[in-house]
């Protein structure tokens, strides 16, 4: 499913959503599909469900329907509706979207697939401000696809929440000299997952900035290249790294970073890519916007350790 990623340029600014749906009763018992979408990268394979799959009551959450076996794995499976607390009108032939991505591969069940769509990421709105701090919230954005819009869906707080992948940082405070404090500039559009950085980086003894995407963050940097020309110092006396999501509204990770490495006094700020995507088969799409190193988003612990290593090492050259 994913082959089709690969004639997608890297640093475009643009992505390819599958469109999938949830059938829902209507106000007037009629029903209605409700649309959402999930980037190509993440998906291996769509599947045909198996009859009677059902929750179990001893399940850690609802929404998980067991585990069904798929040539040489065994694929835990998830019904999408009942994760998101919608109610889903029974079908048959219901198909399961096989993803893979924080190195976890699952089912998610839906109602229906439609098909595929390539967008630009500043056609992607995000959430307003009052639904992305929800608690629970689990949409990232939403995008026109032809008659109707679509929900882009935060599938990494799934994984959370049925503990297929951990957030706990487990690095040791190291002390920082007060008079070179470590500068970073965080990026990402999930309000749990900014959260979770500024507190690991602020109890590493970092100084740090957030931004909700990567248009936020380039006119934080252009904000900050201004600041450097009149005070006549080098960008790195401002900020010292970028650590960044790849999937965001407005502006992605992989733009973002093409952005900062082709500008000739920003290409000096190393730039960490963070990000569920990261994967053996995906770094070649970092590399070619000059990331300087990629890291896969369930790896919170030691990641403030690599940022400051890959700091120190520019600072020692």
């Amino acid at each position: 499913m994913n082959q089709t990623n690969i004639l997608l340029e890297t640093g475009t600014n643009e992505l390819e959503l599958i469109e999938l749906f949830i059938t829902e009763p209507g106000q007037d018992g009629a029903p209605e599909n409700a649309y959402y979408g999930v980037n190509v990268a993440k998906v291996l394979e769509i599947i045909e469900a198996p009859a009677h799959l059902e929750p179990s009551p001893s399940a850690m959450h609802e929404s998980f329907l067991g585990v069904i076996p798929l040539r040489d794995m065994v694929l835990p499976v998830v019904d999408l509706a009942l994760w998101l607390g919608v109610t889903r009108v029974p079908s048959e032939h219901q198909p399961i979207i096989v993803t893979e991505f924080n190195g976890v591969k699952t089912g998610f069940l839906v109602s229906g697939v439609t098909m595929i769509h390539r967008v630009n990421w500043t056609e992607v709105e995000p959430p307003s401000r009052y639904l992305s701090e929800m608690p629970g919230n689990s949409i990232t954005g939403t995008v026109r696809l032809g008659e109707h819009f679509a929900l882009l869906l935060d599938l990494e707080r799934a994984l959370v929440e049925l503990g297929a992948v951990s957030t706990e940082s487990h690095e040791q405070t190291v002390p920082v000299s007060t008079d070179a404090p470590m500068r970073v500039l965080l990026v990402d559009d999930s309000t749990s997952v900014r959260f979770l950085l500024k507190r690991n980086f602020e109890s590493a003894g970092f100084v740090v900035d957030v931004k909700n995407n990567g248009e936020e963050a380039w006119d934080a940097l252009a904000a900050l290249k201004a600041e450097a020309a009149k005070g006549q110092t080098p960008i790195t006396g401002l900020l010292d790294a970028v650590v960044s999501d790849v999937e965001m509204p407005r502006m992605d990770g992989y733009t973002l970073t093409r952005r900062i490495k082709e500008d000739p006094v920003l290409k000096a700020l190393p730039v960490i890519l963070f990000s569920s995507l990261i994967s053996q088969g995906l770094l070649h799409k970092g590399q070619s916007v000059g990331a300087d190193a990629q890291i896969t988003k369930p790896e919170f612990g030691g990641l403030t350790t690599q940022v400051r290593g890959i700091i120190e090492q520019r600072r020692g050259a």
